[in-house]
């Protein structure tokens, strides 16, 4: 690892100076998960990294406000899979949150971080593009909100510009009753990363959207709008066709050594299946079905 400048900054303003300071030659620290790994491999080379968990504005880093939470940059997989209100309305969230790596490295990795190193092996990006995220990103010119559809861009890219810090996540309860779950594929139990990724949601309209990841160079969001996924009486064949276009875009990498890519889209069409099977009984149960 060579040697780099460690700055801590006690506000947003003294983080976006010290951005604007370095250049390209800066990364920013939340958990670090990923990028101390980096770091020590040689794959990243910072001249400057900047620790943003002694900034005051993100804390409480999780915070319910009306039909809204606003989870900070410094908001960990632990306090995301323990939040009660998270379990209760973004369950799916809360079932990806706690299978990424170990207790210790979810009582240290971001939930915003997850996002922001722009895997599409990301445990977390599936249910927050079904439930539409919103990404808070600062920079020199003020404050944005991006959809998370928007934010991921490709494998290690994202939507942020030259002295940006994504500073925030944004999730609002949903409008009408949303059942949801989230299903994952790996070679073996434990902190593996997965083959496939999938989160699927149903409305008591019938529409029903799957996003799925880890085929391809991001996570991918669709909608059937048909009802027929969301019909328990459908026939598997009719079910089959609209899952053949809703995965259309999987292009799993030939050169990946954890599942080929006929496998991963068989898989894909198996988790589909059964995470709209489980958010269906979720639907069922909000709206006092048996």
């Amino acid at each position: 690892m060579k040697e780099f400048s460690y700055e801590r900054p006690e506000s947003l303003d003294d983080a976006l100076r010290l951005l604007a300071a370095s250049g390209s030659e800066v990364e920013v620290l939340a958990g670090g998960t990923d990028l101390v790994i980096a770091m020590r491999d040689g794959q990243s080379q910072p001249k400057v990294v900047v620790d943003l968990k002694r900034i005051t504005e993100f804390y409480p880093s999780l915070m319910w406000a009306g039909d809204t939470v606003t989870l900070s940059a410094t908001a960990t997989m632990a306090e995301t899979v323990d939040d009660e209100g998270i379990n209760k309305h973004f369950p799916a969230l809360a079932e990806a949150a706690v299978v990424v790596g170990s207790v210790q490295i979810r009582n240290r990795a971001t939930l915003l971080g997850n996002i922001c190193n722009g895997s599409p092996a990301a445990d977390t990006a599936p249910p927050l593009l079904a439930y539409d995220a919103i990404i808070v990103v600062a920079g020199p010119d003020g404050t944005r909100r991006v959809e998370i559809d928007e934010f991921i861009v490709g494998p290690g890219r994202t939507a942020l510009q030259d002295g940006e810090i994504a500073v925030a996540l944004e999730l609002r309860l949903p409008s009408r009753p949303l059942g949801s779950a989230y299903e994952r594929m790996t070679r073996r139990k434990g902190t593996d990363l997965a083959s496939v990724t999938l989160c699927a949601t149903v409305d008591d309209a019938g529409i029903t959207r799957v996003a799925f990841g880890s085929v391809g160079p991001r996570a991918w969001l669709r909608t059937d709008e048909s009802g027929v996924l969301a019909d328990p009486d459908a026939s598997d064949e009719a079910k089959a066709a609209v899952f053949e276009e809703i995965f259309a875009d999987a292009t799993p990498s030939v050169r990946s050594l954890r599942a080929s890519p006929d496998y991963r889209r068989a898989m894909l069409r198996v988790l589909g299946a059964r995470a709209v099977r489980r958010a269906l009984r979720r639907l069922q149960e909000l709206q006092g079905v048996s």
